[in-house]
């Protein structure tokens, strides 16, 4: 099977959107086991995967607007992840 380059992109497009999209179902099935408005730590991980893929897809579209909000977006999912690891290095 011989995938166009345009194609191949559009499925990294399509990969990040719905990794990106799934953190939100993700939390909220999660927010409903647990009768309360919680986000799991695989919430912040799916950001990332999400996020590295759109950022991918932005940058092949050269679209600065696009490529601006990825990238700050994973700053933050990343900065949130360390702060999760500190607080359980700090319980135990």
């Amino acid at each position: 099977m011989n995938i166009s380059r345009e194609a191949l992109w559009l499925i990294v497009g399509f990969a990040g959107q719905i990794a990106f999209t799934g953190r939100f179902v993700l939390q909220w099935l999660y927010s409903e086991y647990k009768k309360r408005s919680i986000i799991p730590v695989s919430f912040w991980y799916l950001s990332i995967v999400g996020s590295t893929l759109l950022l991918a897809y932005a940058i092949y579209r050269e679209d600065p607007v696009f490529i601006a909000g990825q990238a700050f977006g994973s700053i933050v999912y990343f900065r949130n992840l360390q702060l999760i690891a500190k607080s359980k290095s700090l319980k135990e």
